[in-house]
């Protein structure tokens, strides 16, 4: 995705294009790939534009008020953010820290109990945690 698509894309959920949004733009939202905002940063600061932690995190937190990326928790201390937003499942791998989709065939729920009186689903989205196989 270009730049400018990248700030048509902004536009169209109502986003204004400035310099910063545009360099967190261009890295995770040109791609469906998932990344931390320490990765964005790092790869922000390796095309050589300077940018703060907390422009990150707020621009960040836009895209996702805005339907741009949503979030994706993998521990209580770590989450990802994701530029497909519609409802998927994810592998995270505790030793590498990547985090992949699964399939959309990948995962059949169901849930065997009734839910709360008054309440309907409202979306499930599942994170499996695996590791490496060990000798």
């Amino acid at each position: 995705m270009t730049r400018e698509e990248v700030a048509q894309q902004l536009e169209s959920h109502g986003v204004l294009p400035t310099v910063q949004r545009l360099d967190v733009g261009e890295v995770i939202l040109s791609s469906p790939q998932h990344a931390s905002a320490d990765q964005i940063i790092a790869r922000i600061r390796e095309k050589g534009s300077k940018i703060s932690k907390a422009t990150v995190y707020n621009t960040l937190n836009l895209f996702c008020e805005r339907g741009l990326l949503k979030t994706v928790q993998v521990d209580p201390t770590r989450q990802f953010y994701d530029p497909t937003i519609k409802p998927h499942h994810h592998f995270y791998n505790l030793d590498s820290g990547e985090l992949t989709d699964i399939p959309p065939h990948g995962i059949d729920l169901k849930v065997n109990t009734d839910l709360p009186q008054g309440t309907e689903p409202a979306g499930v989205e599942v994170v499996i945690h695996v590791r490496d196989f060990r000798d």
